[in-house]
């Protein structure tokens, strides 16, 4: 039996141009294409792709169930599924090219269908991706981190953020969602509020960069990224 071959591929945080030639050619070779069908990320995918790669649009389209929970039992059922529908269309010898927002190696569903391809005896490839904090520094006409700097990426919506602020270095905050009022709340408290400049859809209609978060709106978009520097080695 021949099988196909699933690519998870980052078509980075929304300029089309900012996807890399070996994922357009990927995309371009492979029989069919799929994304997660959560949050809107599918369609959003998708856009950024054809206009890349135009003949998307003629090739089937997997539109794999996903839905957003923290209940880790019921998250392992539903990326289980996903892999079947994943695995039922491989065993069928075609190619499938996985859409997936920035790169598939940071807080991506991607990566849980990769290993349960993996682990069925199917073979799987990981094509990087512009990540949408490395856009977002970009647009702020900024660094992440230089010299002896760490940077620490935090998930903003989730309890480990507070501890997280408290570790030495810079930050890049993702996913705050309806938590940004809380976050900013917690940059005051831990004095890096000041500190602290925002990307709103970065590289997409619509893209916003805020150099303080005064400047920033109460209800930001989803697709939002925090950069808190505490302090910047001198040059």
């Amino acid at each position: 039996m021949i099988k196909g071959k699933l690519y998870g591929i980052g078509v980075g945080p929304g300029d089309p141009e900012l996807m890399t030639l070996k994922a357009v050619r990927i995309i371009t070779e492979c029989d069919m294409a799929a994304g997660p069908l959560a949050n809107g990320e599918n369609q959003t995918a998708f856009e950024i792709a054809t206009k890349a790669v135009p003949e998307l649009e003629e090739k089937p389209f997997l539109s794999v169930p996903m839905p957003m929970t923290r209940d880790l039992e019921e998250a392992n059922k539903n990326r289980d599924r996903a892999a079947k529908m994943i695995i039922e269309e491989l065993s069928k010898g075609k190619d499938i090219a996985f859409l997936t927002l920035g790169d598939p190696t940071v807080y991506s569903t991607y990566l849980y269908l990769h290993q349960r391809v993996r682990k069925a005896g199917y073979d799987s490839q990981i094509i990087p991706g512009v990540p949408s904090f490395c856009a977002a520094a970009a647009a702020l006409e900024t660094s992440l981190v230089e010299g002896k700097e760490p940077l620490v990426i935090v998930p903003g919506s989730y309890e480990c953020t507070e501890e997280m602020l408290s570790v030495p270095g810079n930050k890049v905050l993702m996913k705050t969602g309806r938590a940004f009022e809380e976050v900013k709340g917690l940059l005051k408290k831990h004095g890096l509020f000041d500190q602290t400049q925002m990307a709103e859809q970065c590289g997409m209609e619509g893209e916003r960069v805020y150099h303080t978060l005064d400047e920033a709106p109460q209800n930001p978009h989803y697709f939002s990224v925090l950069l808190v520097k505490p302090g910047q080695e001198e040059a």
